[in-house]
């Protein structure tokens, strides 16, 4: 509830800044053969009913159909063992006692780095800190030489990927194998980092993701391909988000202010309301297993078993008979419904959820609220694109430089 005493909202025009051709009206459509979700209550439905839904991913590559499919790409009774499993790395009590520290830690040396260069490229020190960050977690901290941000960057910015497989970390893989670049790349990230984590952790398990999977028998490849899977989806969406926070809070004194001055649970919630406005991953796919029946307005809409769904999270944030007027305003203090979070799908629902939700406010609010108390001020403005692969945007030279 919106009292006097809560801060009123900041802005009253529309305020994304990661547009990409005309928004959609909330609703279902069936274009073709492949349905397009895009109101709030169609989205959530979906990623909720995992009976009759299964995850969009496919591929006909002969290597990676006999993997064990990566864990975001897993249904059913696999996929609950393997969260609950993992669910220990990613618990805000984990990320206090054992992560905290060493976010502190990288963060200050990135801002040392960015105060005595008196510049720097925001998109490379938020990979490299989403990077190393996640890298603790899964347990890639045995690399044979520095450089694993680039590589992975180089190894998840190609492209010419088909996005309609809705699986850009296995149609990575299958791309690399049959494309002489994409499997140097692949096959270097494999020698210089994972393979040493793995060798290290076969001798000496530890509390990590890697450990983990070697356990349950997994074999390197697999490893591999989960090792890409958390690449894509903590370190890129990462990376991505300082930026665009970032430029939301730089050009923004108002709102900068509220979130400077604010204690966690106040900086945390901007930061969903930016997340809510500017979702990293916009699109979903998924699969019908079964006859899914999806209602919108005074329509039901009959989708048979086999047919495709794309899930339009972007859309579905700003559906306003959900998160209110102006949806595509930033305001922090919205009068959300019970059950609505503040970055509404931003981090997905239902059993694939985001597990890292937790560890991915806590870095990046860790890091931007170090580097706003800097004074800065944008070179020239970031270059914004949008990956067809990973389907996402990606910003680029952000040239922030400190000035007294």
């Amino acid at each position: 509830m919106i009292t006097e005493s809560t801060p009123r909202c900041p802005f009253h025009e529309p305020e994304r800044k990661t547009g990409f051709g005309s928004d959609h009206e909330p609703g279902v459509e069936l274009q073709g053969d492949v349905w397009h979700l895009r109101s709030y209550a169609a989205v959530k439905q979906v990623l909720r009913d995992s009976g009759r839904v299964r995850q969009g991913a496919t591929t006909d590559n002969f290597l990676v159909t006999r993997l064990r499919p990566a864990v975001i790409f897993q249904d059913g009774e696999e996929h609950r063992e393997q969260r609950t499993a993992i669910a220990r790395f990613f618990t805000p009590k984990t990320v206090q006692d054992k992560h905290h520290a060493f976010i502190d830690h990288l963060t200050e040396r990135l801002i040392v780095r960015l105060l005595r260069a008196g510049q720097a490229d925001l998109s490379d020190l938020s990979m490299e800190l989403s990077v190393e960050v996640a890298a603790r977690v899964v347990g890639l901290t045995d690399s044979l030489q520095p450089g694993m941000d680039r590589r992975i960057d180089e190894l998840l910015s190609g492209g010419g990927v088909n996005s309609e497989t809705g699986a850009g970390t296995l149609a990575r893989l299958q791309s690399a194998m049959t494309q002489s670049k994409g499997l140097l790349q692949m096959s270097s990230f494999y020698r210089i980092d994972v393979r040493p984590a793995i060798q290290a952790r076969r001798k000496k398990p530890q509390e990590d993701v890697i450990s983990h999977l070697l356990g349950r028998g997994y074999n390197d490849l697999e490893i591999l391909v989960e090792c890409l899977t958390y690449a894509t989806a903590g370190m890129v969406t990462t990376r991505e988000f300082i930026g665009v926070a970032a430029w939301h809070l730089l050009e923004n004194d108002e709102v900068r202010g509220q979130y400077l001055a604010g204690d966690r649970t106040e900086r945390h919630r901007i930061l969903h309301e930016i997340l809510r406005l500017e979702p990293v991953a916009s699109t979903l796919w998924r699969k019908a297993s079964e006859d899914v029946t999806i209602e919108h307005g005074d329509a039901a809409h009959h989708i048979p078993a086999g047919a495709r769904m794309i899930l339009d999270i972007r859309t579905a944030n700003a559906d306003a008979s959900v998160v209110g007027d102006d949806p595509l305003t930033l305001c922090p203090h919205r009068a959300l419904p019970i059950g609505v979070q503040a970055q509404a799908l931003s981090f997905g629902d239902g059993a694939h959820r985001c597990p890292g939700a937790f560890l991915a406010i806590h870095e990046r609010d860790v890091f931007l609220h170090r580097l706003l108390g800097l004074l800065l001020r944008t070179v020239g403005t970031p270059e914004l694109t949008f990956n067809e692969m990973l389907m996402s945007y990606e910003i680029r030279d952000f040239i922030v430089e400190v000035h007294e």
